[in-house]
């Protein structure tokens, strides 16, 4: 019921206020104890940001652990209500939506204005992009946030309740801020490596459900790992490839990589398509979730979860 209603609040609400959002906190650790690591020495650097990751996480499963406990305590339905709000700046579907949808809107006014909302979602250099260059983009940042902003958490809070969900939001935060070469080179290896892992089973569930929703399902299934495989990354390759053949489009990152590279430059109708499967997607894992938790608080298998 809490995943759910979650589900709801940020349909309905969207973001707290950065303010109020955790997420935003865990930023604001992040940048502020990575000014103290390192740039320049290796192996320090590469220690010092495994141990202020392991800090920060470990604060991060504490925080939300005697949170969880704290609302355990309440009534039910209270239970339900604050574990959802609780849940809800740990996910990000609407915002992402709203984003991707955002894009294509931009791009509708003219290239440029594409391009430059491009930037609010992707790292990549995007002034000399062309029109099919800023959709196939922004479409790979959709598929892959299905996985990292939507699919990981709600699968670590099935597993784990709120602490799960909380550390991997950690995690993929680090790894946004620290896992990228520059002043982190060496102090957010560790930080990558981890949010890797931590998106090793999501990746793929996302890549199965966008995989499911193309017409030859087996025929995509079939080609999936050898796409997949054509990018540097161990995860986001494998959500960006089935959406990529589940629509009959290429998606590129120009000089770097192709997926599904004989198929057709998206088109404005497959934007909107992309769209609608990655929230129906997002739904429906929920959905299957939401289910398995409720089967694993039923007295026969005498588990607690909210």
């Amino acid at each position: 019921m809490s995943l759910a209603l979650a589900m709801l609040i940020d349909r309905w609400l969207g973001e707290p206020p950065p303010a109020l959002h955790p997420v935003v906190w865990m930023g604001c650790y992040l940048g502020w104890i990575g000014k103290t690591l390192p740039e320049k020495r290796p192996a320090a650097a590469f220690i010092l940001g495994m141990l202020a990751w392991l800090a920060g996480a470990a604060l991060v499963a504490v925080a939300y652990g005697c949170a969880q406990a704290l609302v355990a305590r309440c009534p039910q339905w209270l239970v339900v209500l604050a574990t959802a709000l609780l849940l809800k700046p740990l996910f990000a579907l609407r915002m992402l939506l709203a984003e991707v949808g955002a894009v294509e809107h931009a791009l509708g006014e003219s290239l440029a204005h594409g391009r430059s909302r491009l930037r609010r979602i992707v790292s990549r250099d995007t002034t000399r992009l062309d029109a099919g260059e800023v959709r196939e983009s922004a479409l790979e940042s959709l598929a892959e946030n299905l996985s990292d902003s939507v699919v990981a958490p709600l699968f670590w809070f099935a597993l784990f309740g709120l602490p799960g969900a909380a550390v991997y939001r950690f995690a993929n935060t680090a790894d946004a801020m620290w896992g990228y070469h520059g002043r982190w080179e060496w102090a957010g290896k560790f930080a990558a490596r981890a949010d890797d892992l931590l998106n090793l089973i999501p990746a793929r569930i996302t890549a199965l459900a966008l995989s499911l929703t193309a017409r030859r399902p087996g025929q995509v299934l079939r080609r999936l790992p050898t796409e997949a495989a054509r990018t540097p990354s161990p995860n986001s390759g494998w959500p960006m490839a089935a959406l990529a053949l589940s629509l009959g489009v290429r998606l590129r990152k120009p000089g770097v990589y192709a997926l599904n590279e004989q198929g057709a430059s998206p088109s404005a109708t497959d934007a909107a398509a992309a769209l609608r499967r990655c929230e129906l997607i997002a739904w429906l894992l929920a959905a299957v979730l939401a289910a398995l938790l409720t089967a694993t608080t039923h007295p026969l298998f005498g588990i607690k979860h909210d």
